[in-house]
């Protein structure tokens, strides 16, 4: 599970990783970059636009939404919060993700960090996971519009995959352990990690393709540093809201 991470500030590698050019007001997300569930940071898409064939329309897009899936019948961002990440083994199952994984709504998420709870002291340790070459780390994750019944204005979320990580030489270790589960069988979890060369194939994927990339990232290609880490900031100062057309008449 990841249910905190930092968003990638670095301007010279989001253009760099994903060929966009950000325009000079481009800032990045507020809060200290720590992303929780339902603040608002932002993701890569292909534009909508690209289905057209128009040549100028480039192929990645920065969008920006809540951090927690919004399905159409959710009333209010905060059922983000049980929907920031996604189970692979459920994505296709569950109401809150089947329709974005049928669609299918691939995206990236962009991270310069991701943060998990270290429980092997018996205490909790954030720790923090970088890419071993300081490089931005790709999430998979799945978007969706949906419309704020508050404002009728069209907005939108993102939440990121996660897969089983019982064997991974990293995030084994993370979370506190079920002593009602044998070793072998916690269901440690971990965010699906994309190598650089898959980003392309990842958000053009059909859904009987998606599940392909649903793969452990190599523990040497990571960096694990316990640390500290800031409180939250105020919500007040972090909430943005993303309008967005809808693309269809409803989701469902």
């Amino acid at each position: 599970m990841c249910s905190h991470y930092q968003a990638e500030k670095r301007r010279k590698l989001i253009e760099k990783h994903f060929g966009i050019q950000l325009p000079p007001s481009w800032e990045p997300p507020p809060g200290g970059l720590h992303i929780y569930p339902t603040q608002m940071a932002p993701f890569i898409r292909r534009p909508p636009e690209r289905e057209s064939g128009d040549e100028a329309v480039p192929d990645f897009e920065l969008a920006e939404g809540h951090f927690g899936l919004l399905p159409g019948f959710a009333k209010e961002a905060k059922y983000g919060l049980q929907t920031y990440n996604a189970r692979t083994e459920t994505v296709g199952e569950l109401a809150s993700f089947k329709h974005a994984w049928a669609k299918p709504r691939h995206c990236i998420v962009p991270c310069e960090a991701i943060y998990e709870p270290d429980w092997r002291t018996g205490k909790f340790i954030p720790t923090r996971f970088t890419a071993a070459n300081d490089e931005t780390l790709g999430v998979a994750g799945l978007w969706s519009p949906w419309k704020n019944p508050e404002t009728s204005e069209w907005e939108l979320s993102f939440t990121m995959l996660t897969i089983n990580a019982d064997a991974h030489p990293h995030f084994r270790l993370m979370h506190r352990p079920d002593p009602k589960r044998p070793p072998e069988m916690q269901d440690k979890r971990m965010v699906v990690i994309l190598p650089e060369a898959q980003y392309g194939e990842w958000l053009d994927a059909p859904p009987e393709r998606s599940m392909d990339f649903m793969v452990q990232f190599p523990a040497e290609r990571l960096a694990m540093t316990a640390e500290a880490v800031p409180p939250k900031e105020p919500k007040a100062k972090l909430a943005r809201a993303t309008k967005a057309p809808p693309e269809e008449p409803t989701l469902f």
